[in-house]
């Protein structure tokens, strides 16, 4: 653990805490637009995590923390990250793929989310690189079912996906090399990373 006293960038976690109410509202908006039945339930399982991992997101970065206290925030928000995959893919599962197929794919994602969240919880310390690692190939589990999922899913909604999947990818490249940083003091390599989810929940909402 890196122990040396930094400045936290003035605009640390300001992106998630506005991304946190804009995805309350656009969540809302979209459970009232979806029909009705599994598929409703789906998408309210993707609007609470999106609502969840903002939400622990600002919290964590926006409060200054005694160091026992961050590393218990450390855990929650890293866990909402894991949380938030799941999340993500109960809708396009629910949407793309139909019976023991949706079934097994919301298995997977569902258990993996538990380990990551175990994973969170009982080793907060983590090289940053290994759980940008972990998190990306985590976002892939469902890729043995890519197929599937694109003979579901209209062009636009499977080049939405992927643009995701890869503004993801370009944030935990950033998470874990610490780059690029722009403007340490207020705009730094974690707010570029912070940036990039955005768009990447954006690109998925969308789809």
């Amino acid at each position: 653990t890196n122990t040396t006293t930094k400045t936290k960038p003035a605009l640390r976690g300001v992106s998630h805490q506005a991304a946190c109410v804009g995805s309350a509202m656009a969540g809302v908006a979209l459970i009232r637009a979806a029909p009705e039945g599994k598929i409703t339930v789906s998408v309210a399982v993707y609007a609470a995590s999106l609502v969840c991992l903002f939400g622990v997101s600002a919290v964590y970065h926006r409060i200054t923390w005694t160091p026992e206290q961050r590393r218990i925030a450390r855990r929650v928000d890293h866990a909402a990250i894991f949380v938030l995959i799941a999340g993500t893919y109960t809708p396009i599962a629910t949407v793309a793929l139909q019976g023991p197929a949706a079934d097994a794919c919301l298995a997977l994602v569902w258990s993996l989310c538990l380990a990551g969240v175990g994973l969170s919880v009982f080793w907060p310390d983590a090289p940053k690189a290994l759980v940008a690692l972990i998190c990306v190939a985590y976002g892939c589990a469902g890729a043995w079912e890519w197929s599937s999922f694109a003979a579901g899913l209209s062009h636009a909604e499977v080049a939405l996906i992927a643009s995701g999947g890869a503004l993801y990818a370009v944030g935990a490249w950033a998470y874990a090399a610490r780059r690029p940083d722009p403007w340490p003091l207020t705009f730094g390599y974690h707010e570029v990373f912070h940036a990039l989810t955005i768009a990447a929940t954006a690109c998925h909402f969308a789809a």
